[in-house]
């Protein structure tokens, strides 16, 4: 019994000190030290806490929640465009907005379902009874919830430690201090349906314009008195999450770009994204929507077009590329959603899941091909030594991917579960995409704990 003891201690020391040694060796270095991730951690600045005054009798509160909170003064009290993630964040965020807040909170409106700008109207409401505003569509709306985790990956980096989370893509902190909480939902009193309601609340002239994007039932207020926008997320500061790498259905490009030619024709002086930084001066806004509404188009058309000559989407995710002037423009960096994503999501709505490859219509199973192709190789230890060379290499995508040919044959060996690891972090550590990062990063933290946890094979 002790003889068994002493040899697992062992094995978990042996696997331990091989983790780390794999991390420390080869002239890689920590996931911090390389440029895409030093970009990220500059764009983490759009989550600064902050409220902003964006004109007379607007601000907005910036970096206290996952989304922002905007607060329009009316007569004789306020109104309320988004709540945030939860009451926690929501009473925040009062605090921070002072004495500009009056009561009673006169109207709240949400600009779409998503529980991060929905989450805290029971605070902002407190006893003041006001309407609660939004589109039809969002009482029907479907929970925003993706794919279950594989391997522990989460594109929002939730189980990260601090020392390796630096955003998730449209915000600093989300669900890491208080999650998201639907007991703070308050339901819609009114809503519209159709393309546009204009209306008067409390002095206030506004209009309620259906711009689907992000969500089908996402609204955006416009206040023409002032020329403010408040978009909602149908316009953020990084290129648009089109394909969701958590596995939500495509968003619908041609819509969206629809969406933003409405936005473009109201010649805006201020914008309020639903996430990050305002944005103000009518040439400002003008340049920033139009080159949000060029990339969406240019990616679909391209994807679209591709469609029709027979190219599969692995050919178009080498063709479709942003011409230079969109991909240096600043609100089409790719943190949040990327075009190869976008291109993938696309031809899957609109071509199906075939791509012509006939060869593709009954492919070998996964462990039927890993056996084959390890075969090939000479066997599953030139298969090893290969992905071992390849991490030496710095050929960290194809390391991964021999990797799990042979786990589709020996899924608990512990020795290419460490290869895997070590590729993962190495790729996580390149991304500037802050869901790619997390992705990566969080399974690699899966499958070390599972390590940790298991035996030696």
């Amino acid at each position: 019994m002790q003889q068994t003891w002493t040899c697992r201690m062992r094995t978990f020391m042996a696997i331990v000190t091989t983790i780390a040694t794999l991390t420390a060796t080869n002239g890689v270095a920590a996931p911090d030290e390389f440029a895409g991730s030093e970009k990220l951690k500059a764009h983490s600045e759009e989550f600064r806490k902050r409220v902003v005054e964006v004109t007379d009798g607007v601000y907005t509160a910036i970096g206290y929640s996952a989304s922002n909170v905007t607060l329009i003064q009316a007569d004789n009290g306020s109104i309320i465009v988004d709540t945030s993630a939860n009451p926690v964040d929501a009473q925040a965020i009062i605090n921070a907005f002072g004495d500009r807040m009056t009561r009673p909170v006169r109207a709240i409106i949400y600009t779409h379902n998503h529980p991060d700008h929905s989450g805290g109207a029971t605070i902002f409401a407190g006893n003041d009874k006001p309407e609660i505003y939004s589109h039809q569509l969002l009482v029907s709306a479907k929970p925003d919830t993706g794919r279950g985790r594989r391997d522990g990956g989460d594109v929002f980096g939730t189980a990260l430690p601090d020392d390796q989370f630096i955003n998730a893509g449209t915000q600093l902190e989300y669900g890491r201090k208080t999650p998201h909480a639907r007991e703070g939902f308050l339901p819609p009193t009114k809503t519209f349906d159709g393309e546009q309601q204009s209306l008067t609340i409390a002095g206030v002239r506004m209009q309620l314009i259906l711009t689907p994007g992000e969500a089908d039932e996402n609204i955006s207020v416009w206040l023409p008195d002032r020329k403010v926008l408040i978009a909602g997320d149908v316009f953020l500061k990084t290129f648009p999450n089109i394909a969701p790498l958590r596995g939500l259905p495509t968003r619908p490009a041609d819509k969206w770009v629809a969406s933003l030619d409405k936005l473009i024709a109201l010649n805006a002086k201020y914008v309020i994204p639903g996430h990050m930084s305002t944005l103000a001066g009518a040439d400002k806004v003008r340049d920033a929507l139009t080159a949000y509404r060029d990339g969406i188009k240019f990616v679909y058309d391209k994807t679209m077009e591709g469609i029709s000559r027979g190219k599969t989407p692995d050919e178009l995710v080498q063709e479709v590329k942003l011409p230079a002037r969109l991909a240096q423009h600043p609100y089409l960096q790719e943190y949040y959603g990327t075009v190869a994503w976008s291109v993938r999501g696309i031809y899957s709505q609109n071509a199906g899941w075939f791509d012509g490859n006939p060869t593709h219509i009954f492919p070998l199973t996964e462990k039927e091909r890993a056996e084959k192709v390890i075969a090939l190789a000479g066997g599953k230890e030139k298969m090893l030594e290969g992905a071992e060379a390849s991490l030496s290499v710095g050929e960290f995508q194809w390391a991964a991917e021999q990797a799990d040919y042979v786990l589709a044959i020996a899924p608990q060996s512990n020795r290419t579960t460490i290869i895997k690891v070590r590729a993962l972090r190495e790729l996580g550590g390149r991304q500037m995409n802050a869901t790619a990062r997390n992705y990566y990063l969080t399974v690699a933290q899966s499958l070390e704990k599972g390590l940790q946890a298991g035996g030696s094979k």
